[in-house]
């Protein structure tokens, strides 16, 4: 039986070049579930959650990385976050009718940044164009520009599943170019069907199988968003009294819908009484589906 929704890692231990390997299915069900847009739309998400998980585990830290692309064409937003213990939330803010190809086809003039927010420590972002054939060419882009390590990913979906590869040199090695060149050589002819179709195990075997790869414990992943009725009322205690009061008169309650997941939380009146006593109580209605 194929497991879908881990994350592999794997390190050839002959050379100074690691890997990462994800396929998501139920996680990508419900990732995409509450967002909107045509199918290559709902594919760039799946793309971009599968990177975020692999780009974020080559990291150690507590807290979340955010993959965010952002232009000024018809596909407006894309966000992809995961989270150290391999949680994954995302969406996509499109016109109705985006063109298909290349970056800059459908996103415009645009950027790509990755946010690294740690739990305790001022967050790092690294910027670069949103520029190339795909996602995974704007973020090898980014690696040799922010990180100068070699390296090349391999990022697909569909309608039932996101999968992605990554290979990377190790950080602070004398690496071989010869072994680098012949490991790329070797994961250029992986097709987009062995990807979504294979086990990791199987994958690595078809590609790499003279070579001496530890491949380590497979890591879960899973569809959870980080909203919350008290995450919200922080949110809307920072907006001030003046604002929330002209909300109330305006609609009778305040009604706040979580873009990710499609929660919707309910405030009345009672409600920002609470919330904005000194006390910061956050009490009253619960929340409303």
């Amino acid at each position: 039986m194929i497991k879908h929704d881990f994350l592999r890692r794997f390190l050839f231990e002959e050379l100074g070049v690691r890997g990462e390997w994800i396929k998501l299915e139920s996680s990508w069900q419900a990732a995409k579930l509450h967002q909107q847009g045509m199918q290559h739309v709902q594919q760039q998400l799946g793309q971009a959650l599968a990177a975020v998980v692999m780009l974020s585990a080559t990291i150690k830290f507590n807290g979340s990385m955010i993959l965010q692309a952002q232009g000024d064409g018809a596909f407006k937003t894309l966000v992809a976050q995961a989270t150290h213990d391999r949680k994954i939330r995302g969406l996509v803010r499109s016109e109705e009718t985006v063109p298909t190809g290349s970056l800059e086809s459908m996103f415009g003039h645009g950027r790509l940044v990755l946010t690294i927010e740690p739990d305790n420590a001022d967050p790092y972002q690294g910027i670069v164009p949103l520029e190339g054939a795909n996602l995974a060419v704007a973020l090898e882009t980014y690696f040799q520009q922010s990180e100068q390590l070699k390296t090349r990913l391999w990022l697909f979906a569909d309608d039932t599943r996101a999968a992605g590869l990554l290979l990377q040199e190790l950080p602070a090695q004398n690496n071989d170019q010869a072994d680098w060149e012949r490991i790329e050589m070797l994961a250029g002819t992986l097709t987009e069907q062995e990807l979504l179709e294979l086990d990791c195990e199987h994958l690595l075997y078809r590609l790499f199988n003279e070579e001496k790869v530890r491949l380590f414990e497979a890591e879960p992943v899973e569809f959870k968003c980080a909203c919350s009725r008290p995450r919200i009322a922080r949110t809307l205690r920072a907006m001030g009294r003046a604002e929330l009061d002209g909300i109330l008169q305006e609609r009778g309650n305040i009604e706040v819908g979580c873009e990710f997941c499609g929660e919707h939380y309910l405030f009345d009146v009672i409600d920002v009484e609470n919330l904005m006593s000194p006390d910061n109580l956050v009490n009253g209605s619960a929340t409303r589906h």
